[in-house]
């Protein structure tokens, strides 16, 4: 049976994306649609690890197994669909997308490459304790940055 904390997870994973629906639900085009919400599903997961890895949720190896293997669900998506020109920021209101991304998308795919070996490497190691997720947590947060740094505008 699963654990009062997993089943609400479930639920606030269901709310988070009844909510996420709302706010895509802009005059964005599908494609950035389809590449915030998947940076959602991946924000949520990592969060799940994050709250363990500085105690502010208690760990479960269960649950931090799911969300790592989430990680690299997501990282094994084919990104051609998601990144046309022309849906960068200065071409639309509502995306992060900087314009150096298609000056530069080799670059960028090799990054999402190194966030899905991150993310093997976590969902390796996630349901071993807090020590070996915390450790394998790092390098993912760093593949993420490292293309962040580079390619998304700040708020």
């Amino acid at each position: 049976m699963k654990s009062p904390r997993f089943l609400l997870s479930i639920a606030a994973v269901a709310a988070l994306g009844v909510g996420a629906t709302a706010v895509v639900a802009q005059d964005l085009p599908p494609p950035v649609q389809a590449r915030q919400g998947q940076f959602q599903i991946m924000a949520l997961n990592i969060g799940v690890l994050a709250n363990m890895a500085r105690g502010n949720a208690e760990y479960d190896a269960t649950a931090a197994t799911a969300a790592a293997n989430n990680l690299v669900a997501i990282s094994t998506l084919d990104q051609s669909f998601h990144w046309p020109e022309g849906t960068d920021n200065v071409s639309l209101v509502g995306t992060r997308a900087l314009p150096e991304i298609w000056d530069n998308l080799p670059d960028v795919i090799e990054k999402w490459q190194a966030f899905g070996a991150a993310a093997e490497g976590l969902a390796a190691v996630a349901g071993d304790g807090l020590a070996p997720m915390q450790a394998a947590l790092g390098p993912v947060g760093g593949s993420c940055s490292a293309c962040h740094d580079v390619y998304r505008a700040s708020e």
